[in-house]
Protein backbone atom coordinates (compact mmCIF):
# COMPACT_ATOMS: atom_id res chain seq x y z
CA UNK A 1 0.00 0.00 0.00
CA UNK A 2 1.36 3.42 -0.95
CA UNK A 3 1.85 6.20 1.57
CA UNK A 4 -0.87 8.20 -0.19
CA UNK A 5 -3.34 5.34 0.20
CA UNK A 6 -2.43 4.93 3.86
CA UNK A 7 -2.96 8.63 4.49
CA UNK A 8 -6.27 8.63 2.62
CA UNK A 9 -7.47 5.55 4.48
CA UNK A 10 -6.75 7.10 7.87
CA UNK A 11 -8.38 10.36 6.79
CA UNK A 12 -11.53 8.53 5.64
CA UNK A 13 -11.63 6.55 8.88
CA UNK A 14 -11.39 9.73 10.96
CA UNK A 15 -14.08 11.48 8.90
CA UNK A 16 -16.46 8.53 9.18
CA UNK A 17 -15.95 8.29 12.93
CA UNK A 18 -16.63 12.03 13.24
CA UNK A 19 -19.84 11.76 11.24
CA UNK A 20 -21.00 8.69 13.13
CA UNK A 21 -20.44 10.41 16.47
CA UNK A 22 -22.93 13.06 15.41
CA UNK A 23 -25.51 10.35 16.09
CA UNK A 24 -23.78 7.65 18.15
CA UNK A 25 -22.38 8.33 21.62
CA UNK A 26 -19.34 6.25 22.61
CA UNK A 27 -19.09 2.65 21.30
CA UNK A 28 -15.61 3.34 19.92
CA UNK A 29 -14.58 -0.30 19.64
CA UNK A 30 -17.86 -1.31 18.01
CA UNK A 31 -17.59 1.42 15.37
CA UNK A 32 -13.96 0.51 14.67
CA UNK A 33 -14.90 -3.13 14.13
CA UNK A 34 -17.72 -2.15 11.78
CA UNK A 35 -15.36 0.04 9.75
CA UNK A 36 -12.71 -2.71 9.64
CA UNK A 37 -15.33 -5.11 8.26
CA UNK A 38 -16.32 -2.58 5.59
CA UNK A 39 -12.68 -2.15 4.55
CA UNK A 40 -12.17 -5.92 4.26
CA UNK A 41 -15.46 -6.81 2.49
CA UNK A 42 -16.73 -8.63 5.56
CA UNK A 43 -20.18 -9.08 7.06
CA UNK A 44 -20.96 -8.23 10.69
CA UNK A 45 -23.35 -9.57 13.32
CA UNK A 46 -24.10 -7.09 16.13
CA UNK A 47 -25.29 -8.73 19.35
CA UNK A 48 -26.70 -6.71 22.23
CA UNK A 49 -29.73 -6.15 24.40
CA UNK A 50 -32.50 -3.82 23.17
CA UNK A 51 -31.94 -0.07 23.25
CA UNK A 52 -28.20 0.03 22.53
CA UNK A 53 -28.58 1.68 19.10
CA UNK A 54 -27.49 -1.35 17.05
CA UNK A 55 -29.90 -0.53 14.26
CA UNK A 56 -29.04 3.17 14.45
CA UNK A 57 -25.32 2.40 14.15
CA UNK A 58 -25.80 0.43 10.94
CA UNK A 59 -28.21 2.87 9.33
CA UNK A 60 -25.92 5.78 10.25
CA UNK A 61 -22.92 3.95 8.81
CA UNK A 62 -24.85 3.44 5.58
CA UNK A 63 -25.49 7.19 5.39
CA UNK A 64 -21.74 7.90 5.47
CA UNK A 65 -21.31 5.68 2.39
CA UNK A 66 -22.56 6.71 -1.04
CA UNK A 67 -24.13 3.28 -1.50
CA UNK A 68 -27.64 1.87 -1.84
CA UNK A 69 -29.14 0.78 1.47
CA UNK A 70 -32.08 -1.42 2.45
CA UNK A 71 -33.36 -2.42 5.86
CA UNK A 72 -35.01 -5.82 6.20
CA UNK A 73 -37.04 -6.34 9.38
CA UNK A 74 -37.04 -10.11 9.86
CA UNK A 75 -40.26 -11.68 11.13
CA UNK A 76 -41.45 -15.28 11.70
CA UNK A 77 -43.73 -15.24 8.64
CA UNK A 78 -41.09 -14.03 6.18
CA UNK A 79 -40.36 -16.24 3.16
CA UNK A 80 -37.05 -16.47 1.22
CA UNK A 81 -38.56 -14.77 -1.84
CA UNK A 82 -39.52 -11.81 0.36
CA UNK A 83 -35.85 -10.86 0.55
CA UNK A 84 -34.28 -12.32 -2.61
CA UNK A 85 -37.04 -11.46 -5.07
CA UNK A 86 -39.30 -13.59 -7.25
CA UNK A 87 -40.41 -14.30 -10.81
CA UNK A 88 -43.50 -12.32 -11.76
CA UNK A 89 -45.75 -12.78 -14.79
CA UNK A 90 -45.47 -9.82 -17.16
CA UNK A 91 -48.06 -9.19 -19.88
CA UNK A 92 -47.01 -6.97 -22.76
CA UNK A 93 -49.72 -4.29 -23.21
CA UNK A 94 -49.38 -4.30 -27.03
CA UNK A 95 -48.82 -7.92 -28.00
CA UNK A 96 -50.37 -9.52 -24.89
CA UNK A 97 -47.32 -11.80 -24.79
CA UNK A 98 -46.77 -13.33 -21.38
CA UNK A 99 -43.28 -13.68 -19.93
CA UNK A 100 -41.80 -14.15 -16.49
CA UNK A 101 -39.50 -11.43 -15.21
CA UNK A 102 -37.39 -11.41 -12.10
CA UNK A 103 -38.40 -8.72 -9.62
CA UNK A 104 -35.43 -8.04 -7.28
CA UNK A 105 -36.09 -8.09 -3.55
CA UNK A 106 -34.65 -5.80 -0.87
CA UNK A 107 -31.45 -7.88 -0.83
CA UNK A 108 -30.38 -6.03 -4.00
CA UNK A 109 -28.56 -3.16 -2.31
CA UNK A 110 -24.95 -2.59 -1.31
CA UNK A 111 -25.61 -2.29 2.43
CA UNK A 112 -28.22 -4.60 3.97
CA UNK A 113 -29.44 -4.11 7.53
CA UNK A 114 -30.77 -7.52 8.56
CA UNK A 115 -32.64 -6.43 11.68
CA UNK A 116 -33.30 -9.14 14.29
CA UNK A 117 -32.05 -11.87 11.99
CA UNK A 118 -32.83 -14.58 14.56
CA UNK A 119 -36.59 -13.86 14.39
CA UNK A 120 -37.07 -15.49 10.98
CA UNK A 121 -37.20 -19.25 10.24
CA UNK A 122 -34.11 -21.16 9.06
CA UNK A 123 -35.18 -21.38 5.41
CA UNK A 124 -35.32 -17.58 5.19
CA UNK A 125 -32.04 -17.22 7.08
CA UNK A 126 -30.52 -19.70 4.61
CA UNK A 127 -31.56 -17.48 1.71
CA UNK A 128 -28.78 -15.14 2.83
CA UNK A 129 -26.06 -17.78 2.55
CA UNK A 130 -25.55 -17.61 -1.21
CA UNK A 131 -25.74 -13.80 -1.15
CA UNK A 132 -23.17 -13.45 1.66
CA UNK A 133 -20.58 -15.77 0.11
CA UNK A 134 -21.07 -15.56 -3.65
CA UNK A 135 -22.65 -12.09 -3.91
CA UNK A 136 -25.45 -13.44 -6.08
CA UNK A 137 -29.03 -14.74 -5.90
CA UNK A 138 -30.36 -17.73 -7.86
CA UNK A 139 -34.03 -17.66 -8.86
CA UNK A 140 -35.73 -20.05 -11.30
CA UNK A 141 -32.33 -21.42 -12.28
CA UNK A 142 -30.92 -18.00 -13.19
CA UNK A 143 -28.16 -16.17 -11.35
CA UNK A 144 -28.57 -12.51 -10.52
CA UNK A 145 -25.49 -10.56 -9.45
CA UNK A 146 -25.72 -8.39 -6.35
CA UNK A 147 -24.20 -4.89 -6.22
CA UNK A 148 -20.49 -4.49 -5.57
CA UNK A 149 -19.62 -3.80 -2.79
CA UNK A 150 -22.12 -5.84 -0.79
CA UNK A 151 -22.39 -6.06 3.01
CA UNK A 152 -24.81 -7.79 5.36
CA UNK A 153 -24.86 -6.06 8.75
CA UNK A 154 -27.19 -8.00 11.02
CA UNK A 155 -28.49 -7.43 14.55
CA UNK A 156 -29.49 -9.97 17.16
CA UNK A 157 -30.97 -9.80 20.65
CA UNK A 158 -29.23 -12.33 22.96
CA UNK A 159 -31.77 -12.34 25.80
CA UNK A 160 -34.95 -13.31 23.93
CA UNK A 161 -35.23 -17.02 23.20
CA UNK A 162 -38.99 -17.55 22.74
CA UNK A 163 -40.08 -17.14 19.15
CA UNK A 164 -36.53 -16.96 17.81
CA UNK A 165 -34.45 -19.22 15.57
CA UNK A 166 -30.74 -19.30 16.52
CA UNK A 167 -28.44 -19.00 13.53
CA UNK A 168 -26.74 -22.31 12.66
CA UNK A 169 -22.97 -22.51 12.86
CA UNK A 170 -22.66 -22.67 9.06
CA UNK A 171 -24.32 -19.29 8.73
CA UNK A 172 -22.53 -17.74 11.70
CA UNK A 173 -19.26 -18.68 9.99
CA UNK A 174 -20.17 -16.39 7.07
CA UNK A 175 -19.97 -13.36 9.36
CA UNK A 176 -16.48 -11.94 9.66
CA UNK A 177 -17.16 -10.44 13.10
CA UNK A 178 -19.58 -11.04 15.92
CA UNK A 179 -19.56 -7.65 17.61
CA UNK A 180 -20.81 -7.39 21.18
CA UNK A 181 -22.51 -4.07 21.93
CA UNK A 182 -22.33 -3.22 25.62
CA UNK A 183 -24.01 -0.68 27.86
CA UNK A 184 -22.74 2.91 27.71
CA UNK A 185 -20.81 4.46 30.58
CA UNK A 186 -22.47 6.89 33.00
CA UNK A 187 -21.24 9.97 31.14
CA UNK A 188 -22.12 8.50 27.75
CA UNK A 189 -25.64 7.64 28.87
CA UNK A 190 -26.13 11.16 30.21
CA UNK A 191 -25.08 12.52 26.80
CA UNK A 192 -27.54 10.14 25.15
CA UNK A 193 -30.31 11.55 27.34
CA UNK A 194 -29.33 15.10 26.46
CA UNK A 195 -29.39 14.43 22.72
CA UNK A 196 -32.48 12.27 22.48
CA UNK A 197 -34.76 14.36 24.69
CA UNK A 198 -34.19 17.69 22.93
CA UNK A 199 -34.93 19.12 19.51
CA UNK A 200 -31.31 18.70 18.47
CA UNK A 201 -31.23 16.43 15.44
CA UNK A 202 -28.08 15.66 13.45
CA UNK A 203 -27.49 13.48 10.42
CA UNK A 204 -24.15 12.03 9.32
CA UNK A 205 -22.84 13.32 6.00
CA UNK A 206 -21.65 11.14 3.13
CA UNK A 207 -17.91 10.56 3.23
CA UNK A 208 -17.03 7.72 0.87
CA UNK A 209 -18.24 6.81 -2.63
CA UNK A 210 -18.45 3.26 -3.96
CA UNK A 211 -15.51 3.58 -6.37
CA UNK A 212 -13.14 4.90 -3.71
CA UNK A 213 -14.29 2.28 -1.21
CA UNK A 214 -13.40 -0.46 -3.70
CA UNK A 215 -9.98 1.12 -4.19
CA UNK A 216 -9.35 1.24 -0.43
CA UNK A 217 -10.49 -2.38 -0.04
CA UNK A 218 -8.03 -3.39 -2.75
CA UNK A 219 -5.25 -1.36 -1.10
CA UNK A 220 -5.84 -3.04 2.28
CA UNK A 221 -5.41 -6.48 0.71
CA UNK A 222 -2.04 -5.41 -0.72
CA UNK A 223 -0.49 -4.97 2.73
CA UNK A 224 2.25 -7.62 3.12
CA UNK A 225 2.12 -10.21 5.90
CA UNK A 226 5.19 -11.96 7.30
CA UNK A 227 5.26 -15.73 7.66
CA UNK A 228 5.39 -15.56 11.47
CA UNK A 229 2.08 -13.64 11.45
CA UNK A 230 0.47 -16.27 9.23
CA UNK A 231 1.78 -18.94 11.61
CA UNK A 232 0.37 -17.07 14.62
CA UNK A 233 -3.08 -16.86 13.01
CA UNK A 234 -2.95 -20.57 12.24
CA UNK A 235 -1.83 -21.36 15.79
CA UNK A 236 -4.83 -19.49 17.21
CA UNK A 237 -7.32 -21.11 14.86
CA UNK A 238 -5.96 -24.66 14.81
CA UNK A 239 -5.48 -24.62 18.57
CA UNK A 240 -9.25 -24.38 19.07
CA UNK A 241 -9.98 -27.57 17.13
CA UNK A 242 -10.36 -30.19 19.81
CA UNK A 243 -11.15 -32.86 17.20
CA UNK A 244 -7.90 -32.29 15.30
CA UNK A 245 -4.38 -33.57 15.87
CA UNK A 246 -3.12 -30.35 17.45
CA UNK A 247 -5.66 -28.95 19.94
CA UNK A 248 -4.69 -26.87 22.93
CA UNK A 249 -5.23 -29.20 25.90
CA UNK A 250 -7.03 -26.69 28.12
CA UNK A 251 -9.80 -26.33 25.53
CA UNK A 252 -10.73 -30.01 25.41
CA UNK A 253 -12.82 -29.82 28.57
CA UNK A 254 -15.04 -26.96 27.38
CA UNK A 255 -15.12 -26.94 23.56
CA UNK A 256 -17.17 -29.13 21.21
CA UNK A 257 -16.05 -27.61 17.90
CA UNK A 258 -13.38 -25.09 17.06
CA UNK A 259 -12.85 -22.46 14.39
CA UNK A 260 -12.53 -23.33 10.69
CA UNK A 261 -10.29 -21.94 7.93
CA UNK A 262 -12.43 -18.82 7.51
CA UNK A 263 -11.30 -17.72 10.96
CA UNK A 264 -7.65 -17.68 9.83
CA UNK A 265 -8.57 -15.77 6.68
CA UNK A 266 -10.51 -13.14 8.63
CA UNK A 267 -7.75 -12.82 11.23
CA UNK A 268 -5.30 -11.93 8.46
CA UNK A 269 -7.67 -9.56 6.66
CA UNK A 270 -8.75 -7.83 9.85
CA UNK A 271 -5.14 -7.46 10.97
CA UNK A 272 -4.30 -5.86 7.61
CA UNK A 273 -7.03 -3.26 8.12
CA UNK A 274 -5.85 -2.61 11.70
CA UNK A 275 -2.30 -2.07 10.48
CA UNK A 276 -3.45 0.34 7.76
CA UNK A 277 -5.55 2.36 10.22
CA UNK A 278 -2.49 2.57 12.50
CA UNK A 279 -0.49 4.01 9.59
CA UNK A 280 1.70 0.94 9.09
CA UNK A 281 2.41 -0.87 5.84
CA UNK A 282 2.98 -4.19 7.59
CA UNK A 283 0.98 -6.42 9.94
CA UNK A 284 2.06 -6.94 13.56
CA UNK A 285 1.04 -9.60 16.08
CA UNK A 286 -0.85 -6.93 18.04
CA UNK A 287 -3.08 -6.33 15.02
CA UNK A 288 -4.15 -9.98 15.11
CA UNK A 289 -4.79 -9.86 18.85
CA UNK A 290 -6.94 -6.77 18.46
CA UNK A 291 -9.52 -8.53 16.30
CA UNK A 292 -9.21 -12.07 17.70
CA UNK A 293 -12.32 -11.84 19.89
CA UNK A 294 -14.85 -10.70 17.25
CA UNK A 295 -13.41 -13.19 14.71
CA UNK A 296 -13.29 -16.26 16.96
CA UNK A 297 -16.09 -15.88 19.52
CA UNK A 298 -18.90 -17.18 17.27
CA UNK A 299 -16.73 -19.93 15.81
CA UNK A 300 -15.93 -21.68 19.10
CA UNK A 301 -18.80 -23.96 20.16
CA UNK A 302 -18.68 -24.54 23.91
CA UNK A 303 -20.24 -27.58 25.61
CA UNK A 304 -22.51 -28.14 28.60
CA UNK A 305 -19.58 -28.19 31.03
CA UNK A 306 -18.57 -24.69 29.96
CA UNK A 307 -22.15 -23.43 30.30
CA UNK A 308 -22.46 -24.96 33.78
CA UNK A 309 -19.25 -23.31 34.95
CA UNK A 310 -19.99 -19.92 33.37
CA UNK A 311 -17.18 -20.14 30.83
CA UNK A 312 -17.84 -18.34 27.55
CA UNK A 313 -15.96 -18.33 24.29
CA UNK A 314 -14.54 -14.91 25.24
CA UNK A 315 -12.98 -16.40 28.38
CA UNK A 316 -11.38 -19.13 26.27
CA UNK A 317 -10.07 -16.61 23.73
CA UNK A 318 -8.50 -14.59 26.56
CA UNK A 319 -6.59 -17.68 27.69
CA UNK A 320 -5.80 -18.61 24.09
CA UNK A 321 -4.12 -15.23 23.53
CA UNK A 322 -2.18 -15.63 26.79
CA UNK A 323 -0.95 -19.12 26.03
CA UNK A 324 -0.22 -19.01 22.30
CA UNK A 325 2.99 -17.12 21.61
CA UNK A 326 4.41 -16.25 18.18
CA UNK A 327 6.55 -19.14 17.02
CA UNK A 328 5.25 -21.52 19.71
CA UNK A 329 4.16 -25.01 18.73
CA UNK A 330 0.44 -25.67 18.92
CA UNK A 331 -0.60 -28.45 21.25
CA UNK A 332 2.16 -28.12 23.85
CA UNK A 333 1.21 -29.06 27.39
CA UNK A 334 -0.57 -26.04 28.82
CA UNK A 335 -2.36 -25.58 32.13
CA UNK A 336 -6.14 -25.49 32.37
CA UNK A 337 -8.06 -22.28 31.76
CA UNK A 338 -8.77 -20.18 34.82
CA UNK A 339 -12.46 -20.08 35.66
CA UNK A 340 -14.10 -16.63 35.56
CA UNK A 341 -14.52 -14.97 38.92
Amino acid sequence: MSEASLARLRDVHAQMKTELHRVIVGQEEVLDQLLIAILTRGHCLLVGVPGLAKTLMISSLAKTLDLSFNRIQFTPDMMPSDITGTELLHIDPESSARTFRFEPGPLFASVILADEINRTPPKTQAALLEAMVERQVTSAGKRHELPNPFFVLATQNPIEQEGTYPLPEAQLDRFMFEVHVGYPSHDEEREILRRTTSDEQQEPARVLAAAELLELQHAVRQIPVADHVYDYCLALTRGTRVRSDAPLPFLREWVTWGAGPRASQFLVLGAKACAALAGRNHVAIEDVKRIAHPVLRHRIVTNFSAAAEGITSDHLIDRLLDEVQPGAAVGAGLPGVAKPQ
